[in-house]
């Protein structure tokens, strides 16, 4: 088909005088809250270049002079120019999206965002986190021009300098990223002298790339991102029903499992949060740690057992099924053998390792889901999670675990959220459906500091979730005890807010948290605490169902799920007649 071939239907709308509301405010702003909100990712690929000192300062000058020096940068945005034969060219039109720059300042008392720089840029901070996100429809044709001013501008570098205090300039080709062939690294670009063009320093500049979510098309119907309709605190069962393996008091059913998101579902969970990450052959599967213990001997064999340490990354999902494994913990005690429980069958809901889907599609659709995405994390002595230095490529990771929930999930509610922040910045990038957490552990001194500056304080935390656009936060019970403001601070600023820590299974505690306003609250055992009951959305559901169903309103049944359209409400005080519930399902 050609162009000239087609044709449009024109739409229109008639609009009556009195139909018609002036509303002379400020653009994206509706009753005082903003609701101004980028999207999604659909075709346009972005590019993140990141400044920062979480490691060491981003930029060296080699030259004595500037050994003490704070810089500003500022970056130019360009696209390589392309040669066409005039002759040969396609007289087709095709319209692209321009390339956008935005730069932004994360630190821990404030965050901006803007399209335009300073005539010399913005300063590089210890305590601030420099981000620049372009979005471009040729993410390899760009050319990225670094300007480096000293910080002091009084003096010229250059006699006649335009611009005072220019130091030099480095130059990054977009196309060095897509040969690199990775969502995230670190590239360190020579600093040249404007004057002699020789080396005078280096800038390390740290990357990722967020590209759309392959094989899937994200839509307007229905956006929950930022949406969060405020109610009680919820009670959030982590793992399910509870750590079963390294706290104080250990959970009576299997973390992790189906039988233990089950269990806390049972007993009134709103959520329940539990830990994703993907086998060797990429399917995702629930499970906490980033490494498994494996037996070598046989199961039958009664000798002392030896064990081998493994990433999950590096057993298939079959593997991990059949496998004889153990939590890493069963390195540390004398006697292997009493670290494996008793044998379950794959069929088992106590089976470790299920996989997303399954979980998925075992547990009601009125039971939330808290998916924490797992991703290696270094801390800031260098170490990392699990000793892995290396792991999936995040596009590919994300993308898998994305479409799994996206494609099973039916309407119930989902949260994700990791403690790695570039999987935020990616989730929120990648979907529009769901909304995300940041996890931050904030000032511990039970975990050791992070390397990311993003992760080191709870007041970061909170600018990096206006920054990113996320729902909010989900804070180390230990940081909020210590500093009960935080939780105010953060609905002040428009975040939910939710909790985590061995400190939340204490009842105390709980309870001057929902005395401060927390959204949620996510601890082990639930079932020690609550009888089995319903949550609150089943119990929303009755009530709505029963104003809109006459038939229901004396029914006393404790959720929806005691009647259906093929069987009589079970309460005696309802008179529901079998036709009275055909629509149930509707309702």
């Amino acid at each position: 088909m050609t162009p000239s071939q087609v044709t449009f239907e024109v739409r229109g709308t008639s609009v009556q005088e009195n139909d018609i509301t002036v509303d002379d405010g400020q653009f994206g702003i509706h009753n005082g809250v903003q609701t101004l909100d980028s999207g999604w990712l659909s075709c346009q690929t972005e590019i993140r270049l990141r400044l920062h000192y979480s490691e060491k300062p981003p930029v060296s000058i080699s030259k004595n002079k500037f050994k003490k020096s704070r810089f500003r940068v500022k970056l130019m945005l360009e696209g390589l120019e392309e040669d066409h034969d005039d002759d040969n060219q396609d007289k087709t039109v095709t319209q692209k999206m321009s390339n956008t720059l935005e730069i932004s300042l994360i630190s821990d008392t404030e965050y901006k965002s803007r399209h335009s720089q300073p005539e010399c840029g913005y300063g590089l901070q210890p305590d601030r986190w420099t981000e620049y996100s372009i979005q471009t429809m040729e993410p390899d044709n760009l050319e990225l021009v670094f300007d480096f001013f000293e910080e002091d501008l009084s003096e010229r570098v250059l006699q006649g300098d335009e611009l005072p205090g220019h130091v030099g300039t480095a130059c990054l080709l977009s196309s060095m990223i897509a040969e690199l062939g990775k969502s995230a690294g670190i590239l360190t670009l020579p600093i040249m002298s404007r004057s002699s063009r020789k080396t005078i320093g280096k800038v390390r500049v740290d990357y990722i790339i967020i590209k759309p979510i392959s094989g899937y098309s994200c839509d307007m119907e229905v956006s929950y991102a930022k949406y969060w309709r405020p109610r009680t605190t919820l009670d959030v069962g982590h793992r399910g029903a509870g750590n079963s393996t390294t706290t104080t008091k250990l959970a009576k059913v299997q973390e992790n499992t189906v039988a233990s998101l089950r269990n806390a579902a049972s007993h009134g969970a709103a959520f329940v949060e539990f830990d994703v990450h993907l086998s060797k052959d990429h399917v995702p599967v629930v499970y906490h740690d980033l490494t498994c213990c494996m037996a070598m001997k046989k199961k039958c064999d009664a000798e002392p057992l030896e064990l081998f340490e493994i990433p999950v990354k590096e057993l298939s999902y079959d593997q991990l099924q059949l496998l004889k494994l153990a939590h890493v913990t069963a390195l540390k005690l004398k006697d292997h053998n009493a670290s494996f429980k008793g044998e379950e069958s794959p069929a088992s809901e106590n089976q470790p390792f299920p996989s997303l889907q399954t979980v998925l599609e075992s547990l009601p659709e009125d039971v939330g889901f808290n998916i924490e995405i797992k991703w290696i994390c270094q801390q800031r002595d260098g170490k990392w999670d699990g000793n892995l230095s290396t792991y999936f490529d995040m596009n590919l990771f994300l993308d898998i675990i994305l479409k799994t929930v996206l494609e099973n999930a039916g309407r119930r509610r989902i949260i994700f959220s990791s403690f790695d922040a570039d999987i935020c910045t990616m989730v929120r990038q990648k979907q529009n459906k769901y909304p995300v957490l940041f996890l931050t552990q904030g000032k511990s001194d039970i975990y050791p500091e992070l390397m990311d500056l993003r992760s080191r304080t709870t007041p970061i935390a909170m600018s990096f979730a206006q920054f990113e656009n996320l729902l909010g936060i989900n804070v180390h019970t230990e940081d909020l005890l210590r500093n009960p403001s935080y939780i105010q601070e953060a609905k002040s600023k428009g975040l939910v807010i939710f909790c985590w820590g061995d400190d939340t299974n204490d009842p105390e505690n709980r309870k001057k948290l929902r005395e401060y306003g927390i959204n949620g609250l996510i601890y082990d055992r639930i079932y020690d605490w609550m009888p089995e009951q319903p949550n609150i959305f089943q119990v929303e559901q009755l009530e709505r169902l029963k104003k809109e169903l006459p038939e229901l309103k004396f029914c006393t049944c404790p959720t929806v799920s005691h009647f259906s359209t093929m069987s009589l409400c079970k309460c005696r005080n309802s008179l529901m007649e079998m036709n009275g519930i055909d629509n149930l399902s509707d309702a």
